[in-house]
């Protein structure tokens, strides 16, 4: 009886902070690339600090700008067959924005949501998105704390009171406030926004390896906080049901490791629009290949492309 109650509350939390889960409208209207072999999300961070206090705010150092962005955008594609891929886009990306010109891919979420980012993706890829997942930062500081804290290893000290961070150089563990400033710091790394986008893969893969952890499993409490964080923070497209859910944190933990962990290709990462303003550049003809062997649902190709 204790095993078949215990085996009822791993299945029923996560069912039940299903039903606490987010729903955002975030599939475009109109004409859409075609399907593709698997499944395809895009994955957000979105800077929005309406839901935070003050106390909050302090706490993460989010400071007070108004509106939304998205500090991270990744693409999260589970083939039929063969290895998961997780490829970070740079959110200065300079790409044709459709009805709005060319700007930073950024810029899409901060005009029109969820929808015109989605739109915006596969109007430079040529890639149907079937899902849209988003995160913001409490969520994001909420499930680092959740898992019991991550470990990271930067290679140098870090200091950048823009993002609240102040860490000495090698393995550390991290709570969810220093986790956040991690992946949010770029003003302090030579790389920019490239090296940021390294470091968000890196802690989303230690994230969901702690999260199907044994540890996790076996601790009631720390199950249901990992659950309940989630539901709290993690918004999904209105399509996205509890099993592909459960797929997509599958495919997440198969690009951790040695597994398949990408950034579109670039060509100029200080790009100078013509505006003056810094932007990344992608690289057109790699870019083509990396997305051409998505469409065609062959991940073995993008094995080329890790770095």
């Amino acid at each position: 009886m204790l095993l078949v109650a215990w085996l009822a509350f791993l299945i029923g939390t996560p069912l039940y902070a299903w039903t606490q889960t987010i729903r955002i409208e975030a599939m475009p209207d109109g004409e859409r690339p075609a399907d593709q072999p698997g499944t395809l999300w895009v994955l957000i961070g979105s800077d929005s600090r309406d839901d935070l206090s003050e106390e909050e705010k302090a706490e993460l150092s989010t400071g007070d700008s108004e509106g939304q962005r998205t500090d991270t955008i990744m693409l999260l594609y589970r083939p039929t067959f063969g290895d998961p891929a997780l490829i970070s886009v740079p959110r200065d990306s300079w790409v044709e924005i459709p009805g709005h010109g060319n700007n930073k891919i950024n810029a899409a979420f901060a005009i029109g949501g969820a929808p015109l980012l989605v739109e915006t993706i596969e109007h430079n890829t040529g890639l149907r998105v079937d899902h849209f997942g988003e995160i913001g930062f409490s969520g994001f500081a909420g499930m680092v704390d959740a898992v019991g804290g991550i470990e990271i290893c930067p290679e140098d000290a870090i200091e950048d009171p823009k993002a609240g961070l102040d860490i000495e150089a090698g393995c550390q563990e991290a709570d969810g406030a220093t986790a956040l400033g991690y992946v949010r710091t770029r003003y302090e790394d030579p790389t920019g926004d490239l090296g940021r986008t390294a470091r968000q893969r890196e802690v989303l893969g230690k994230i969901a390896r702690k999260v199907v952890s044994p540890l996790t499993l076996i601790n009631p409490l720390r199950w249901w906080g990992v659950n309940m964080a989630a539901a709290g923070s993690f918004g999904v497209d209105e399509d996205a049901g509890p099993f592909g859910i459960g797929l997509l944190g599958a495919a997440l933990l198969g690009t951790t490791g040695d597994g398949l962990t990408l950034i579109v290709p670039i060509s100029d990462p200080d790009y100078r629009t013509s505006g003056g303003a810094s932007a990344v550049l992608w690289d057109d003809e790699q870019a083509q290949v990396m997305f051409e062997a998505i469409a065609d649902g062959d991940t073995a190709e993008l094995e080329q492309f890790k770095e």
